[in-house]
C-alpha cells in the first residue's frame, strides 16, 4: 500500500500549511488592495503589491465545477476511488481545488454550499477538504 503524498511547504506556502495544521483556513490578503488571493504568491496579481498578510477565513463556499475519479493508477489509492475533485469558490472570493468528501459522488452538484474540514494525513499534515454544509440546499 502506497504511502500518502504529503504536501511540501515553502516559503510562500508555509503559513497556508502550519494553518491548515491548526485547522484553520487561511490565505493571503493584499495590504495595499485588500485582494485575496489563493494559492499563495509573492505578488498581488490585482496590484502587483509584495505587502500581504494571513487572514483565517470562513471555510464556506460552495462547489464551482468537479469531476468525479473513478479510477487511479496509483497503486494503493484503489480504495480511494471513486470520489470527488473540485474547485471551490470560497466567500472571500478566491477558489480552491480540493476534495468534497462525506456525500455520494452522485450527489454533489455545481452552486451546492459547502465547508471546509480537516483530513489529517500523517498524523501532522491536515488537508483542507470540504463537506455539504450543515442544512443547507445546493443553490439553483
Amino acid at each position: 500500500m502506497s504511502r500518502p503524498i504529503i504536501p511540501l511547504a515553502n516559503l510562500d506556502t508555509k503559513a497556508f500549511w502550519d494553518g491548515c495544521a491548526r485547522g484553520e483556513l487561511l490565505l493571503q490578503r493584499c495590504r495595499s488592495c485588500d485582494a485575496y488571493r489563493h494559492p499563495p504568491a509573492p505578488i498581488c496579481s490585482h496590484c502587483l503589491s509584495a505587502q500581504h498578510e494571513w487572514v483565517r477565513v470562513t471555510g464556506r463556499g460552495s462547489v464551482y465545477t468537479f469531476v468525479v475519479v473513478h479510477e487511479t493508477r496509483v497503486r494503493g489509492w484503489e480504495k480511494l476511488v471513486p470520489y470527488v475533485l473540485a474547485v471551490v469558490e470560497l466567500e472571500e472570493g478566491p477558489r480552491i481545488l480540493s476534495n468534497i468528501v462525506n456525500v455520494a459522488p452522485e450527489a454533489v452538484a455545481i452552486g451546492m454550499p459547502v465547508e471546509v474540514t480537516f483530513a489529517e494525513l500523517d498524523g501532522t499534515t491536515k488537508l483542507p477538504v470540504f463537506v455539504l454544509r450543515e442544512g443547507k440546499e445546493r443553490r439553483s
